[in-house]
């Protein structure tokens, strides 16, 4: 995988090149020292993959993001130091179509491979994505119906989802009478600051799901671990490590399946921008159970990868641009929608 740096320190580089070179998998296509040089790199040389900073002087890392998904789309991580100030910045380089953030491996640390750890994980699962290897489909028991329980609305994003859930979320009124459970693909370092940047933006209430709550009308839940976040009962959501072999965690597929599986009343599933095939099958699941689902287009979609697995297996009955998600969701749920 032929990886480009982007990192206006020296340190900073020469940790990152000492982790890569641990895996001879990883080859560094080049090195940029702010924002508009990886821009004008990645439009000569587009890589595989590219290690964005955040906080660069003539151009930051959430512009240049914008910039090259924009103009030569490629897998991006944010790799800076000290994510949890910079929480905000990370979520707007996600908005844009970043696929995860990880803090800068120290040169420190007196071992490599242990400093180096969250960094090449990260970056092999997603080697293993770009590859085009999926998860196994594990065969599903429906919940019986019951017209009496509340309706859930079930959301998917990865890459670029953060601003998608932020606009989607951000339309739905303050009486949305369904319940709303989201998985988001990011670390679990940041998604408790994700659950109050959503949270301050957001008429309803947006927080962490915990193990053992119910998702309740009017609340909106976020996966909050790197263990997948399932119905364990009709009543009761839980963490799980298993699945080992999803490359997401926490997986959208997982949830969606464990939807279909436990719950009783209607469902209404949403599938958002991101790169890869995460949630692709679990909606077609919810589909052929008789679901809504929607999947969002590729117009408004930071990153066409995940709503187009969706489309192209036909598990989307409907495919709508991301301004038009929530009110179909108002209108689903015997809302009235503004004129």
């Amino acid at each position: 995988m032929k990886i480009g740096i982007v990192n206006d320190s020296a340190l900073a580089v020469a940790a990152l090149r000492r982790a890569l070179a641990l895996d001879p998998s990883f080859e560094i296509a080049w090195v940029a020292g702010d924002g508009e040089q990886a821009v004008q790199m990645a439009a000569r040389q587009t890589p595989d993959l590219i290690l964005m900073d955040l906080l660069m002087p003539v151009m930051d890392g959430v512009e240049a993001t914008r910039r090259i998904m924009s103009a030569t789309p490629c897998a991006i991580v944010v790799v800076t130091m000290d994510l949890g100030r910079n929480a905000s910045q990370v979520f707007d380089a996600m908005g844009h179509g970043a696929i995860d953030a990880v803090d800068t491996p120290t040169l420190v640390e007196p071992d490599a491979q242990l400093a180096a750890g969250p960094l090449l994980r990260k970056l092999r699962n997603i080697g293993r994505l770009l590859a085009g290897r999926v998860a196994p489909q594990h065969r599903l028991t429906a919940a019986p119906r019951a017209v009496a329980a509340p309706r859930l609305v079930a959301i998917g994003a990865s890459a670029g989802g953060p601003a998608a859930l932020a606009t989607l979320l951000g339309a739905l009124p303050a009486d949305f009478g369904a319940a709303v459970v989201t998985v988001q693909h990011v670390d679990e370092a940041f998604a408790a600051g994700m659950a109050d940047w959503l949270d301050g933006q957001c008429k309803l209430p947006v927080r962490i799901a915990r193990a053992g709550d119910a998702p309740q009308a009017g609340t909106v839940l976020l996966a909050g671990t790197n263990d997948h976040l399932r119905l364990a009962s009709p009543t009761r959501m839980a963490y799980s490590e298993q699945p080992c072999d999803y490359l997401y965690r926490p997986s959208i597929d997982v949830f969606f399946e464990s939807v279909v599986e436990h719950w009783r009343g209607d469902v209404i599933g949403v599938l958002l921008t991101g790169m890869g095939r995460d949630g692709a099958l679990g909606l077609k699941a919810m589909r052929e159970r008789g679901f809504l689902t929607i999947a969002q287009d590729r117009a408004t979609s930071a990153v066409y990868g995940m709503p187009k697995a969706a489309a192209a297996m036909g598990a989307a009955a409907e495919i709508l641009p991301l301004p038009r998600i929530a009110p179909r969701l108002v209108q689903a749920c015997g809302g009235t929608v503004p004129l």
